[in-house]
């Protein structure tokens, strides 16, 4: 990396630091804003409360009394008035000198966010405007400062012989320590008047996305402030992220503040976007951003050492070269021997080997360190590789086109996760518990990959500081979705210097594995431009070319030589690559395509529920980087935000106005929101009703863990339990289906690894919940696991049965499907099996299954066999190659159940049973291979790329296939019971570890692990399995976990339940 490189964009502010303090040297003064007495006002109103700083309007508020909860309720639709009003933030400085003096000492003061439009005054005297939430803001006060009078008495800090007298009309409040205000400006208001402004850009009818508040495309705040079809539009306000005032005295070379730090790591002749030699050592890049004056002639030195030992031991030190040096950026470069390193790999492919890099500058001449950073880092490299399919590949079978994946320190690997989006809609409430509780879910998940979704905020760097520790990649967007933006110069100079900032800041994070210039931009809003007004598409093509082309990229390209930049999440990749250095690097291909060729990534939502296992209907590609259904929380997280129990109907306006789904579209009438989020509420609904039995409690005369039901209870108490049981079922059954079909896509996306298409990610939407309500989230807000998280977790198990229906041929193809990185050979056990337990008695002419390998063994492969046969089961053994699939097994399903009861085609009553599919099988992991910790399993081993016996392992998964939806099947009650398995004394109390689950007299579907009302609310688990098969007789024990909170004995009032309960009083 060239000094040249690495020089900054644009002097002046940089964008936001999230959860970050500044490296602060020997600064003469600092004072934390957060530790001064902050007060919050709004004089039309007359409202004046205790504010904090990092903070909130409204969490402010909250805390004052002066309105409830945020999320109580409707208060996103009551509290509208807090986002349309402007609020002023006020504290008096202690602690400053200097105060009315011409000193020597430079005072800066310093935001690492200001949210959004806020205008700053010191003493009186106005310090400046702002008008970007990503940007970290420093402004030299240094003349406020020597201009601020104050009263007699004024100045703490400042000796009495030094103070001057003055009046209390000083334009400070008649207070005796100088006044600090940030006056701040409601968002939507501001948006709309840019937007009215004469000659403002438009665009097509369509465009913008508008959920709530509009026009959030001219302004540069968290996006989805505005409202999403996920979450609420509280577009907060405040000093949401730490703020300090530095005095720094410039005749000391050692009175600095480092405000930034960029670390890149990156192979030696790398380049952004294309694979590296992986043989090659590292080049290690520092540049550091200050506050204060850098010497001519200072020396970069180095250290790196390793995390894991606690002495710490460097593995490489030594000085930095071609150092440069601007006064407020010094930069240099070293090579790190490759040999000196280890790896660092994602969750499920080796350790997450993590070093502690410290950069010193140290003076020329003295050899004093003036400022010392550490960052902890690791040595990795991560690409997109979006280059032509070659011939070799082609001859393997795979469509011509482009390729479309990640390769990590150069191993192609099968990307499995999901879509991140904010944990909440005020972040200064957002902790780093909360994030490691949210990040684990996803590594027990068998997650590697999270999408931090662009239009929230960028990511704080605790957020990839546990993505560092846990192996999770962060594909990264700036903050930028549905919408196209305007293009003025203004507008780029802010958001160059944002994305600068924020890509520096991030750059030395392994978890970092691309950039994208924002959210389904190409495939969205390009197309629907095509589609809308296709005259403007030069223009607006233009327009995002100059915006995420021209002003992006080279934030990324100027800051790292090891990131992967694309201008659109969602994207056919380049039709040209150029040098880094070039004009135009990037030569988007969009949709040139060639006849027979495959590009690029997709993403699938069809709301049809006649559409949803229809697998002819879900796209082909490369990857899949969205795709998901929507489905309600628990009962326990609606009781969170919802007063009364009377309220928990499906159609209760409380519950009803916090789908947003389809969103408004603007600021509406309680009763026009109401009918178009019925839409989607009617969505749930009729995929519930159209797959599964129909939730329809009875009123009971009691309802407690082991008591006696009495049906038709006509008290109001039994009508009233019966109500909230019904709602609670349906909310649980609008899981199920979210689950069912999430499973469904990703079988159907992993089985493309081993077609054609060489499909290889899945990343589903979504994670995480920001509020309570009906989301595509798998993990409530509250972190309690949706069915939907347990079902995923399941279809990314390493070694997977991938059932993969036709419903048009009534074909069902069965694939053992692997993401490992060698070969692994097992068995495929078919059973065919009957709801009261048995197996079905099969009678057909010919084998209902025909046997295929795509590295066959078998002395039938691909062929039928002829053999006449009556039995249920059958077993096949396989072979699946290395990050591949293999058809193990087709089934004629229309076929086998076209002549129920024996003769012609058919053999079963498809409403009297299910197809079970296990796969046993041997492998080797790929932690085995690369030398590393599995962060998913906690196993270790020591060989290096070696598959000898030692490192194979046993996987086994099962999956299971109804012939009919499950309302039309024949089920039956599996006599469940549920009991805590105890260790020690045996008290079945704190010393239970598990619970055992057995099917008594049936076969058991979505078999359901759930605490007791009084417990749910009180304490969060996460079961090692849930929504399981359990088969007539079988006993699993399930372990599990404690994620939060605590109630006594909550254990044993666990509770189990299946789709045969959905109908039943509970």
């Amino acid at each position: 990396m060239t000094a040249k490189w690495m020089t900054r964009a644009g002097a002046g502010a940089i964008a936001a630091l999230l959860l970050l303090t500044p490296s602060v040297v020997t600064a003469a003064t600092v004072v934390d804003l957060a530790d001064q007495a902050w007060t919050l006002t709004n004089d039309a109103r007359n409202i004046s409360v205790p504010g904090k700083v990092p903070s909130q309007v409204h969490l402010d508020l909250f805390a004052a009394g002066t309105i409830s909860d945020p999320y109580l309720g409707l208060n996103d639709i009551d509290l509208r008035w807090v986002a349309l009003s402007n609020w002023t933030y006020t504290t008096h400085v202690r602690g400053l000198h200097g105060l009315g003096q011409n000193t020597t000492a430079h005072t800066y003061l310093l935001f690492n966010g200001l949210d959004t439009f806020a205008n700053v005054s010191f003493c009186g005297q106005h310090v400046a405007t702002t008008d970007n939430q990503f940007r970290q803001y420093r402004f030299n006060i240094t003349d406020h400062v020597a201009a601020c009078r104050l009263p007699a008495g004024g100045g703490a800090a400042v000796s009495s012989s030094h103070r001057l007298s003055a009046s209390r009309n000083n334009n400070n409040n008649g207070s005796a320590e100088p006044e600090l205000r940030v006056h701040l400006t409601s968002a939507p208001l501001v948006a709309q008047q840019i937007a009215d402004q004469p000659g403002q850009e438009t665009w097509p009818w369509g465009i913008e996305g508008v959920f709530e508040f509009p026009h959030r495309q001219f302004i540069r705040k968290e996006q989805s402030d505005f409202g999403w079809d996920w979450g609420p539009a509280f577009a907060p306000a405040g000093i949401w992220q730490p703020a300090w005032i530095h005095q720094l005295e410039p005749a000391r070379d050692d009175d600095l503040v480092v405000t930034n730090v960029a670390l890149d790591i990156h192979r030696v002749g790398q380049v952004n976007n294309l694979p590296p030699d992986q043989t090659a050592d590292w080049v290690l890049n520092a540049s550091i951003d200050v506050l204060g004056g850098l010497p001519a002639g200072a020396v970069l030195q180095y250290a790196v050492a390793e995390c894991s030992q606690p002495s710490g031991v460097v593995v490489a030190r030594g000085n930095l070269t071609a150092v440069n040096n601007t006064g407020d950026v010094i930069t240099g470069v070293v090579t790190v021997p490759a040999r000196s390193v280890a790896l660092w790999w994602p969750n499920g492919m080796g350790a997450q080997t993590l070093y502690n890099v410290t950069v010193d500058v140290v003076a020329p001449a003295s050899g004093r360190v003036l400022a010392s950073v550490s960052r902890r880092t690791g040595f990795r490299t991560i690409v997109v590789n979006m280059e032509p399919v070659s011939d070799e590949q082609i001859a393997l079978g795979v469509q011509p086109g482009n390729n479309w994946h990640f390769e990590i320190n150069g191993h192609p690997f099968y990307a499995k996760g999901s879509n991140f989006v904010p944990p909440d809609a005020f972040w200064p409430r957002v902790t780093a518990d909360r994030l490691r509780q949210l990040l684990g879910a996803a590594v027990a998940g068998h997650q590697n990959m999270l999408r931090v979704w662009a239009s929230g905020v960028y990511g704080p760097d605790a957020l990839y500081d546990l993505a560092d520790e846990l192996g999770l990649l962060l594909w990264s967007e700036f903050e930028f979705g549905d919408a196209l933006y305007p293009v003025g110069a203004d507008f780029l100079v802010s958001i160059a210097r944002e994305a600068h900032y924020q890509v520096r800041r991030t750059v030395h994070h392994p978890s970092l594995a691309v950039w994208a210039g924002g959210n389904e931009l190409e495939n969205l809003e390009l197309w629907l431009v095509n589609h809308t007004a296709p005259d403007t598409l030069p223009r607006y093509r233009g327009e995002y070319e100059t915006l995420f082309l021209r002003t992006l990229l080279p934030a990324v390209y100027g800051n790292s030589r090891g990131l992967t930049y694309m201008p659109s999440s969602t994207n056919n990749g380049y039709l040209r690559l150029d040098a880094p250095d070039s004009p135009f690097p990037w030569v988007p291909r969009y949709n040139n395509r060639t006849a027979g060729a495959l590009y690029g990534v997709t993403e699938w939502y069809d709301y049809a529920a006649a559409d949803a296992f229809d697998t002819r209907r879900f796209p082909v590609g490369r990857f899949a980087n969205e795709f998901g259904f929507h489905a309600m929380p628990s009962v326990a997280s609606w009781r969170e935000v919802v007063a009364r129990d009377a309220d928990l109907r499906w159609d209760a306006p409380a519950v009803v106005l916090r789908n947003h789904h389809p969103p408004p579209g603007g600021i509406v009438s309680n009763d026009a929101a109401y009918r178009t989020a019925s839409q989607g509420m009617a969505e749930m609904a009729t995929a519930i009703g159209a797959y599964y039995p129909q939730p329809d409690k009875r009123p009971v005369a009691h309802l407690g863990h082991g008591s006696t039901l009495t049906l038709n209870d006509d008290t109001a108490a039994g009508a009233a339990a019966a109500a909230v049981a019904n709602f609670s079922a349906w909310c649980h059954a609008s899981q199920v289906f979210q689950a069912d079909w999430l499973r469904q896509q990703i079988f159907f996306y992993r089985a493309g690894s081993g077609q054609p298409n060489r499909q290889l990610g899945a990343l589903y939407w979504q994670l995480n919940d920001v509020w309570q309500a009906p989301t595509w989230a798998t993990v409530e807000y509250s972190g309690r696991w949706k069915v939907g998280h347990y079902a995923t977790r399941d279809a990314f198990q390493p070694v997977v049965a991938a059932t993969v229906p036709d419903p048009t041929t009534g074909v069902l193809r069965v694939y053992a499907v692997s993401d490992l990185w060698a070969p692994v050979q097992g068995v495929l056990h078919l059973d065919w099996v009957a709801w009261s337990g048995a197996l079905l008695n099969v009678t057909s002419p010919t084998p209902w299954w025909s046997i295929h390998s795509v590295y066959g063994n078998h002395t039938a492969t691909g062929k039928n066999i002829t053999t006449t046969t009556t039995t249920a089961s059958v077993s096949l053994p396989f072979t699946v190659g290395a990050l591949n699939s293999t058809l193990v097994a087709e089934i004629d399903v229309h076929k086998l159940t076209a002549a129920t009861g024996g003769g012609g085609g058919g053999g079963i009553d498809p409403r009297a049973g299910l197809l079970v599919a296990r796969l046993e099988a041997t492998g080797t992991p790929i932690a085995a291979m690369t030398g590393g910790h599995n962060s998913a399993s906690n196993t270790t081993t020591t060989t290096t790329h070696n598959t000898t016996s030692a490192t194979r392992t046993n996987f086994a998964h099962t999956a299971v296939y109804t012939p009919v939806p499950l309302k039309d099947a024949r089920l039956v009650d599996p006599g469940l019971t549920v009991r805590p398995v105890t260790t020690g004394s045996g008290n079945q109390n704190s010393n239970s570890t598990a619970v055992e689950v057995q099917a008594t007299t049936g076969t058991s579907v979505w078999t359901w692990l759930a605490l007791a009302d009084a417990d749910a609310g009180r304490v969060v688990v996460a079961w090692d399995d849930n929504g399981f098969l359990l088969r007539k007789g079988e006993t699993r024990r399930i372990g599990y976990r404690v994620l939060s909170g605590a109630s006594a004995g909550w254990l044993r009032r666990v509770t189990v339940q299946s789709t045969w309960n959905d109908t039943l009083a509970t």
